[in-house]
């Protein structure tokens, strides 16, 4: 179903990070995607021109922070950068995954807060509003003076899992701080007609390893029943998958995958095959890795419309909290 706009002074352009999403966007919009002359030079620098007049427009700027990242944030600056000095009335940056997004704190003395220097960088370079979806951290939005409108792909991923899992369930979040978005997953669940109970798994991290866990214990009751873990995102697969094992060993009947973002980088494909997990479920808001691993086995479910609808709103001046807050689910 499409989402008609009322008029055609929206533009929808798209980086080179997900312009299949692009697509998929403007399709539900019933609009065509702007054209954009995207290019590097021999020595890395980037190049940026709008194929058509953007004076007047509400232009919506999208790219998802895709390897290269750095590249692929400073790009949609420079798109940023070139709609305001071609006029554009207002420019939204559409952000399905945000960079940085783990570095939102300091951990220890003498490191940066990367993920507010991105959004002081995208502010600097002219943004007026961001959408993006499921950030790491909420504080995130409190990074930006402009508006933030966060939206959350927990309902698709509940509705797509509440057709695949039967019997007793049990929302499990991969640590101790994803219990907020357990508890989000677990009220979208039961919005879909499945109660479900919620659990944790009690995990370190080895000092100066940044993408190593050690799995330790479960807090919740999982023996005999059909776990869900869910994440905000899977990057090189080690926490979800160690969690995975955790709960088969704790005697979990079936284990499933639910995350919104699949960076999925190098070995996360073969960590997967091999945890066991019945389903691994995530969202287009990143492309599968072209890097030669077999994601055969992972579920890829839109959330094209969710920000066909969000962009629509914001065109229009209406409520995007309406459309997307949890609490319309139950």
């Amino acid at each position: 179903m499409m989402t008609d706009v009322t008029n055609n002074n929206l533009m929808l352009f798209s980086g080179r990070g997900n312009p299949e999403l692009c697509e998929e966007i403007a399709s539900h919009l019933g609009i065509v995607p702007g054209k954009v002359d995207l290019s590097t030079f021999a020595n890395g620098e980037i190049y940026c021109k709008y194929d058509e007049s953007v004076r007047g427009a509400n232009v919506f700027i999208l790219q998802s922070h895709t390897p290269p990242i750095n590249d692929r944030i400073f790009e949609q600056m420079i798109m940023i950068d070139a709609a305001k000095r071609a006029s554009a009335s207002e420019i939204t940056a559409i952000c399905p995954f945000y960079g940085y997004s783990r570095q939102d704190r300091k951990a220890s003395g003498r490191e940066p807060i990367t993920a507010r220097l991105v959004a002081d960088m995208m502010e600097a370079a002219g943004a007026d509003r961001v959408i993006a979806i499921d950030l790491h951290t909420g504080q995130i939005q409190g990074f930006f003076n402009k508006p933030v409108d966060h939206l959350t792909a927990v309902p698709i991923l509940a509705e797509y899992l509440s057709k695949k899992v039967s019997g007793e369930v049990t929302v499990v979040s991969p640590d101790a701080g994803g219990g907020k978005l357990a508890r989000k997953f677990a009220k979208c669940f039961a919005a879909y007609g499945q109660a479900s109970e919620l659990a944790f798994v009690d995990k370190r991290r080895p000092e100066g390893k940044h993408n190593a866990v050690v799995a330790e214990t479960v807090v919740g009751n999982i023996e005999g029943r059909s776990c869900i873990l869910v994440d905000d995102m899977i990057d090189t697969a080690g926490t979800i998958t160690a969690a995975t094992q955790l709960l088969k060993d704790k005697g979990a009947k079936e284990v499933f995958i639910a995350a919104t973002h699949g960076v999925f980088s190098a070995p996360a494909a073969q960590r997967l095959s091999d945890s066991g997990a019945k389903e691994v479920v995530v969202t287009n808001s990143l492309p599968l890795p072209q890097d030669g691993q077999d994601f055969s086995g992972v579920k890829v479910v839109s959330i094209g419309k969710l920000f066909a609808d969000a962009v629509k709103q914001v065109y229009e001046k209406g409520s995007v909290s309406e459309l997307f807050t949890v609490s319309n689910f139950g």
